[in-house]
């Protein structure tokens, strides 16, 4: 078991709160220390409360637990940011000084910032977008997360911190409910399904989006973390896929176990937001660098969801 003691910021969330206890797993329960902006609940180790934006409060908190690596997941994200730009612009990128502020100063092991398929615009490749591409976001999310990417790269390069980071696309699982995002609609289509109610989507039945499971999410940043830096060839953020699937194929898979399920499209401001991201992702770099795969395609995920949902509901 390792010994290295990890800070994580934004254990609330939903990546965040899986994250914990993977980490847990293999670090040690009290090796891991959880926090967010409110008291976090059911916790197998130590958590506290933390405001991002407070960078003495990150500093005292790295003193008191002596922390050689911090995992960043706060952020505001995707369609949560288009209500109040500079608010999540000012907690995004206010957030990650603070981190890498920390890491330079303290010259901490390893940091992990998570990026996404937002940093894509329209004027990126569509289909199996590559790992180097133009960048023209059109969300603060996806400006915030360029820039984030940009300074990790600087930060590595001149002050030789070690910031890893994935380009998430749409994560879905079932342990905690969705925050905000674009993709979250393949996140509640399945909570939906489970309580045997119809499903309203935000988006096009034909709206392609690249996805991941949350167990390869996880796993994949685990093995990124554990990856030797010299297997390492980029240093803004890496290209992760999973598989691509649309609204209308979801519901289909979800149809193979549940035939009565429903499902009707009222597109709202978030069908722009999808449409200016890719529709697949290459990340043949990441295969290269550090062996990533997924197990997970669009059918076995849904056999896995509602299985764990309908014990969730029971």
């Amino acid at each position: 078991m390792k010994q290295d003691n990890i800070l994580l910021i934004g254990a609330g969330g939903q990546i965040g709160a899986v994250l914990t206890e993977a980490l847990r797993t293999v670090y040690g329960a009290d090796h891991v220390i959880a926090t967010d902006l409110k008291p976090l609940e059911n916790q197998s180790g130590p958590s506290e409360i933390l405001d991002a934006l407070d960078g003495a409060a990150m500093e005292a908190m790295v003193k008191k637990w002596r922390i050689n690596q911090i995992y960043h997941l706060a952020a505001i994200l995707s369609a949560t940011g288009e209500k109040d730009p500079m608010w999540a612009w000012n907690i995004n990128m206010t957030s990650l000084f603070n981190v890498l502020e920390i890491a330079r100063q303290r010259s901490l092991n390893k940091v992990y910032y998570p990026s996404s398929i937002a940093v894509f615009g329209r004027e990126a490749a569509h289909q199996n977008t590559p790992q180097y591409e133009v960048l023209i976001p059109e969300t603060v999310y996806g400006i915030s997360k360029v820039a984030g990417e940009n300074w990790a790269n600087y930060y590595y390069r001149r002050y030789g911190v070690d910031v890893r980071s994935l380009r998430y696309p749409g994560i879905i699982g079932h342990q905690s409910m969705p925050g905000g995002g674009t993709t979250d609609y393949a996140v509640d289509i399945y909570h939906y399904a489970v309580q045997h109610k119809p499903f309203e989507c935000f988006l096009r039945a034909d709206t392609a989006l690249p996805m991941l499971y949350m167990a390869d999410a996880i796993r994949g940043t685990i093995e990124l973390m554990e990856a030797p830096t010299n297997r390492l060839s980029v240093r803004t953020s890496y290209n992760l896929a999973g598989m691509t699937f649309t609204p209308d194929e979801i519901a289909a898979s979800i149809r193979k176990h549940k035939p009565d399920f429903k499902i009707s499209y009222k597109p709202d401001f978030r069908q722009a937001i999808a449409d200016s991201w890719p529709a697949s992702i290459d990340d043949s770099a990441a295969r290269h660098d550090w062996g990533w795969k997924p197990d997970y395609d669009l059918d076995a995920m849904t056999k896995d969801m509602l299985e764990h949902l309908a014990e969730k509901y029971a």
